[in-house]
Protein backbone atom coordinates (compact mmCIF):
# COMPACT_ATOMS: atom_id res chain seq x y z
CA UNK A 1 0.00 0.00 0.00
CA UNK A 2 1.51 3.29 -1.08
CA UNK A 3 1.28 6.16 1.33
CA UNK A 4 0.46 9.80 0.74
CA UNK A 5 3.06 12.44 1.43
CA UNK A 6 2.14 13.97 4.81
CA UNK A 7 0.12 10.95 5.89
CA UNK A 8 0.30 10.24 9.62
CA UNK A 9 0.33 6.68 10.93
CA UNK A 10 0.67 4.99 14.27
CA UNK A 11 3.88 2.96 14.41
CA UNK A 12 4.74 0.43 17.13
CA UNK A 13 8.51 0.63 16.60
CA UNK A 14 10.88 2.79 18.62
CA UNK A 15 12.31 4.46 15.50
CA UNK A 16 10.91 6.28 12.48
CA UNK A 17 11.33 4.21 9.29
CA UNK A 18 13.19 5.60 6.28
CA UNK A 19 11.06 8.26 4.58
CA UNK A 20 9.12 8.96 7.77
CA UNK A 21 9.66 11.24 10.79
CA UNK A 22 8.25 11.30 14.31
CA UNK A 23 5.38 13.73 14.85
CA UNK A 24 7.38 15.56 17.49
CA UNK A 25 7.11 19.19 16.42
CA UNK A 26 10.55 19.20 14.81
CA UNK A 27 11.41 22.06 12.47
CA UNK A 28 12.42 20.93 8.98
CA UNK A 29 14.18 22.81 6.21
CA UNK A 30 11.81 24.05 3.51
CA UNK A 31 14.53 23.61 0.88
CA UNK A 32 15.03 19.93 1.82
CA UNK A 33 11.33 19.01 2.27
CA UNK A 34 9.62 21.39 -0.19
CA UNK A 35 6.86 18.95 -1.21
CA UNK A 36 5.75 18.37 2.39
CA UNK A 37 5.96 22.13 3.03
CA UNK A 38 3.66 22.67 0.04
CA UNK A 39 1.07 20.48 1.80
CA UNK A 40 1.20 21.67 5.41
CA UNK A 41 2.94 25.05 5.28
CA UNK A 42 3.46 26.58 8.72
CA UNK A 43 0.28 25.16 10.30
CA UNK A 44 2.43 23.41 12.90
CA UNK A 45 5.16 26.02 13.28
CA UNK A 46 8.25 27.34 11.58
CA UNK A 47 9.06 30.73 10.10
CA UNK A 48 7.79 29.93 6.59
CA UNK A 49 11.02 31.27 5.10
CA UNK A 50 13.56 28.58 5.89
CA UNK A 51 11.68 26.21 8.24
CA UNK A 52 8.31 24.60 8.85
CA UNK A 53 7.12 22.43 11.73
CA UNK A 54 5.84 18.90 11.92
CA UNK A 55 2.74 18.19 14.00
CA UNK A 56 3.64 17.61 17.65
CA UNK A 57 1.72 14.59 18.90
CA UNK A 58 3.98 13.90 21.87
CA UNK A 59 1.68 13.16 24.82
CA UNK A 60 -1.31 14.32 22.75
CA UNK A 61 -4.13 12.73 20.82
CA UNK A 62 -5.15 13.93 17.34
CA UNK A 63 -8.55 15.56 16.94
CA UNK A 64 -10.29 16.10 13.60
CA UNK A 65 -10.90 19.73 12.66
CA UNK A 66 -14.46 20.98 12.48
CA UNK A 67 -17.36 22.34 14.49
CA UNK A 68 -19.41 20.41 17.03
CA UNK A 69 -23.21 20.65 16.99
CA UNK A 70 -23.03 22.78 20.16
CA UNK A 71 -20.89 25.37 18.43
CA UNK A 72 -17.34 24.57 19.64
CA UNK A 73 -14.91 24.83 16.72
CA UNK A 74 -11.52 23.20 16.26
CA UNK A 75 -9.10 24.53 13.65
CA UNK A 76 -6.32 22.49 12.02
CA UNK A 77 -3.06 23.03 13.92
CA UNK A 78 -4.84 24.20 17.09
CA UNK A 79 -3.61 22.70 20.35
CA UNK A 80 -5.53 22.50 23.60
CA UNK A 81 -6.36 20.49 26.67
CA UNK A 82 -4.51 20.06 29.93
CA UNK A 83 -2.90 17.11 31.65
CA UNK A 84 -3.97 18.15 35.16
CA UNK A 85 -7.10 19.93 36.37
CA UNK A 86 -7.68 21.84 39.60
CA UNK A 87 -11.36 21.77 40.45
CA UNK A 88 -12.69 24.84 42.18
CA UNK A 89 -15.96 25.31 44.02
CA UNK A 90 -17.23 27.22 40.99
CA UNK A 91 -16.70 24.07 38.83
CA UNK A 92 -19.09 22.00 40.92
CA UNK A 93 -22.87 21.99 40.60
CA UNK A 94 -24.87 23.57 43.40
CA UNK A 95 -25.91 20.93 45.87
CA UNK A 96 -26.90 20.42 49.49
CA UNK A 97 -26.46 17.75 52.10
CA UNK A 98 -29.15 16.90 54.61
CA UNK A 99 -28.41 16.20 58.24
CA UNK A 100 -31.14 13.94 59.49
CA UNK A 101 -31.60 13.94 63.25
CA UNK A 102 -34.31 13.59 65.85
CA UNK A 103 -35.07 14.95 69.30
CA UNK A 104 -35.88 11.41 70.40
CA UNK A 105 -33.74 10.13 73.27
CA UNK A 106 -30.59 8.36 72.16
CA UNK A 107 -30.48 4.60 72.59
CA UNK A 108 -27.07 3.60 71.20
CA UNK A 109 -23.53 4.84 70.65
CA UNK A 110 -23.30 3.15 67.23
CA UNK A 111 -24.05 5.40 64.22
CA UNK A 112 -24.55 2.48 61.81
CA UNK A 113 -28.05 2.71 60.30
CA UNK A 114 -29.11 5.05 63.11
CA UNK A 115 -30.04 8.72 63.43
CA UNK A 116 -28.34 11.44 65.42
CA UNK A 117 -30.50 11.89 68.51
CA UNK A 118 -30.77 13.74 71.82
CA UNK A 119 -27.98 12.60 74.16
CA UNK A 120 -28.75 10.58 77.23
CA UNK A 121 -27.38 12.98 79.78
CA UNK A 122 -25.06 15.86 80.49
CA UNK A 123 -22.05 15.37 78.22
CA UNK A 124 -20.01 17.83 80.28
CA UNK A 125 -19.85 15.32 83.14
CA UNK A 126 -18.91 12.28 81.06
CA UNK A 127 -15.24 11.30 81.20
CA UNK A 128 -13.30 9.51 78.46
CA UNK A 129 -13.52 6.88 77.03
CA UNK A 130 -17.27 7.70 77.09
CA UNK A 131 -18.52 4.13 77.54
CA UNK A 132 -22.12 5.07 78.29
CA UNK A 133 -22.68 8.03 75.96
CA UNK A 134 -25.49 7.44 73.51
CA UNK A 135 -25.81 9.83 70.55
CA UNK A 136 -28.00 7.84 68.16
CA UNK A 137 -31.38 6.19 68.07
CA UNK A 138 -32.36 3.12 66.13
CA UNK A 139 -34.62 3.19 63.10
CA UNK A 140 -37.51 3.31 62.52
CA UNK A 141 -38.44 6.31 64.64
CA UNK A 142 -41.62 6.26 66.67
CA UNK A 143 -44.43 7.85 64.70
CA UNK A 144 -45.00 11.51 65.27
CA UNK A 145 -44.55 14.89 63.65
CA UNK A 146 -41.42 15.35 61.59
CA UNK A 147 -38.92 18.02 62.54
CA UNK A 148 -38.68 21.07 60.27
CA UNK A 149 -35.43 21.90 58.49
CA UNK A 150 -33.10 24.10 60.47
CA UNK A 151 -30.05 26.06 59.40
CA UNK A 152 -26.81 24.98 61.01
CA UNK A 153 -24.36 27.56 62.27
CA UNK A 154 -21.84 28.26 59.46
CA UNK A 155 -19.07 28.18 62.09
CA UNK A 156 -19.94 24.53 62.73
CA UNK A 157 -19.46 23.60 59.08
CA UNK A 158 -16.35 23.73 56.96
CA UNK A 159 -15.30 23.21 53.38
CA UNK A 160 -13.31 20.11 52.63
CA UNK A 161 -10.77 19.33 49.96
CA UNK A 162 -7.97 21.44 48.62
CA UNK A 163 -6.73 23.05 45.46
CA UNK A 164 -4.41 20.26 44.39
CA UNK A 165 -4.73 19.30 40.72
CA UNK A 166 -5.86 15.80 39.82
CA UNK A 167 -4.72 13.76 36.86
CA UNK A 168 -6.91 14.23 33.80
CA UNK A 169 -5.41 11.44 31.65
CA UNK A 170 -7.54 8.66 30.23
CA UNK A 171 -6.02 5.16 30.24
CA UNK A 172 -3.29 5.06 27.63
CA UNK A 173 -0.50 3.13 25.94
CA UNK A 174 2.48 5.00 24.54
CA UNK A 175 3.07 4.50 20.83
CA UNK A 176 4.66 6.60 18.09
CA UNK A 177 2.96 8.77 15.49
CA UNK A 178 4.98 9.14 12.30
CA UNK A 179 4.50 11.37 9.27
CA UNK A 180 5.46 10.47 5.68
CA UNK A 181 8.26 12.62 4.25
CA UNK A 182 7.93 10.83 0.91
CA UNK A 183 5.02 9.32 -0.97
CA UNK A 184 2.27 10.13 -3.42
CA UNK A 185 1.46 13.83 -3.53
CA UNK A 186 -2.28 13.96 -2.74
CA UNK A 187 -4.43 15.73 -5.31
CA UNK A 188 -6.69 18.57 -4.24
CA UNK A 189 -10.41 18.23 -4.85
Amino acid sequence: MDNFLGEIRIFAGNYAPVGWAFCNGALLSISQESALFALIGTIYGGDGVTTFGLPDLRVRIPLNQGQLPGGQSYVIGEIGGVQNVTLLQSNLPTHTHSLIATDTAATTGDPTNNLLAQTNGDNSTVQPPYPDVKLYTTLPLPSGPSSPNVTLDPNALSMTGGTQPHDNMMPYVCINYIIALTGIFPSFQ
